[in-house]
């Protein structure tokens, strides 16, 4: 079973994959249902999921949020819009903030989750060249909350299942 850091790196690479067309799939890519075996994360044991599928899941979680970022008044947001993406943490957990005085019943993890994915894909837009996976890899493994959710309901495997 590869660790929570060598799976998320994989689901995240992924996600580039889905969000953004990339032909370079990456080492993590679940072989599980082509070639009949269970992937390989980057050099490290086998993947017992299809990280395509999580990838899939996380980009409807971020499909949900319905903020609009380009409107939203936050000084952090602005900067990483600028290409500041060191500042991108503290633009989601602004944004966070703001969702979350919208929908109350949120919770934290998957409001986290949601903003994030969808930061992901607007800086995409704004700034490429600025962006890159381990942006999104360091702030998932970093947060500790986060991890703890997504371990609790069984592992990136079963989120949003």
């Amino acid at each position: 079973m590869a660790t929570f850091e060598e799976q998320t790196a994989c689901v995240v690479q992924a996600l580039f994959s889905d969000l953004f067309d990339d032909a370079d799939e990456t080492d993590c890519r679940s072989l599980e249902i082509d070639s009949g075996g269970p992937a390989q994360s980057a050099g490290g044991p086998p993947l017992t999921f299809d990280t395509r599928v999580v990838a899939s899941r996380l980009r409807q979680m971020g499909d949900q949020c319905n903020l609009d970022f380009e409107r939203v008044s936050s000084e952090p947001l602005a900067e990483v819009l600028q290409g500041k993406v060191e500042k991108f943490g503290a633009a989601v957990e602004s944004l966070i903030r703001r969702w979350n005085d919208q929908n109350p019943e949120l919770v934290y993890e998957r409001a986290f989750l949601c903003v994030c994915v969808k930061l992901v894909r607007l800086l995409g837009k704004k700034v490429p060249g600025m962006l890159d996976p381990s942006l999104l890899i360091r702030e998932i493994n970093g947060n500790s909350q986060v991890r703890n959710y997504i371990e609790a309901h069984g592992g990136w495997e079963n989120l949003g299942s």
